[in-house]
Parts: structure tokens; sequence; C-alpha cells
């Protein structure tokens, strides 16, 4: 297996669109579009990465498709369904102080300002007015529960510290 410690995980392939070899694209960028501009890709398959060029790509409906080059079929599109698509770290730009990438709060530990664990960030999820932290209980929190923690700086995130590896949250517990 290669080493993919520089790279970075943008989106994934999910299904086929169409018979001429398109398909549908998640992808985890702000706008979603986004991710076409990090061409070409490199593709997780199983234990294998390939480099594959995009030759077009749009919005349709509320998702985004794309045509690999090279790929003119359903039958060989349908090889890459469930690709991840990586590209390499240093392709993302830099962010503003206080600014982070998602990746960059998934599984860091979140403590209340009183010090107690809540858990453990598993993933994000956008809503529209603001982010939310998916915080799932470990073995060493307060409980198993799982809780959904508004991303809000200032208000209820007081403090991410990367080297740490936690974030301090002004939240009850109990909610």
């Amino acid at each position: 297996m290669e080493d993919t410690s520089s790279l970075i995980t943008l989106g994934k392939i999910t299904t086929l669109y169409g018979v001429k070899g398109w398909v549908k694209v998640h992808s985890s960028t702000e706008p979603m579009e986004n991710i076409l501009n990090y061409a070409p890709w490199q593709l997780k398959i199983g234990n294998e990465i390939k480099f594959v060029e995009i030759e077009s790509g749009r919005v349709h409906g509320k998702g985004l498709v794309a045509k690999l080059a090279g790929v003119d079929d359903r039958d060989v599109a349908r090889l890459y369904c469930g690709a991840e698509i990586l590209v390499e770290r240093s392709r993302l730009p830099e962010l503003e102080a206080g600014e982070y990438y998602w990746r960059q709060l998934e599984d860091l530990l979140v403590y209340t300002v009183s010090g107690q664990l809540l858990g453990k960030v598993e993933h994000l999820i956008a809503t529209g007015s603001n982010d939310v932290l998916i915080v799932r209980g470990t073995e060493e929190s307060i409980d198993r529960r799982e809780r959904l923690i508004p991303y809000l700086p200032d208000q209820v995130i007081k403090e991410i510290d990367l080297v740490k590896g936690s974030i301090r949250v002004d939240w009850d517990p109990e909610f």
C-alpha cells in the first residue's frame, strides 16, 4: 500500500450518472464544485492509488457530476464507484488565524469549560445556519452519549488547541 500521509480526502465517487462514463461525486469542499479545482485527483480504490484527470465536471441538481478522462462508458465508470478522492495537503489554501478545516477538528477531544470530557469529534455537518460538531462519548468521557454541539466560535466554542488535541466548549453536558 502506498503512503497516503500527505494526502487529504476531499470527496468520494458515489455512483454512476448516465451511460457515457460520468459519475456522481460527493464533495467535502465549500462550495462543493471547488473539488474540481484540485484535478488531477488521486483515487483510492481499495489499497491502490490511481491518478485521474477530470475531463469535465459540473453542478447537477443538488450534487456534482464529473467525467473522468478516458472513461467513456458505464461499465468502466462503475470501477470507480466508492473511490475516495484524494489530493496533496499542500494544495489546500492557507487559512486565516482562527479558521480550521473540518478534518483538523475531527478526532479532537471535547471538554466543557469546567473540564468534563464529553467525547471525541466524530465528524461535522453543515446545517445552513452553522456547522455542528458530532461528538461521540468515549470510554473516558462522562457518558457514551452522542451530542450535537453547534460550531459557534466565542459563543459555544471557547478554545481549540490542535497541539493538545482538544476543544473547550461552553455546553451543558445534560443537553
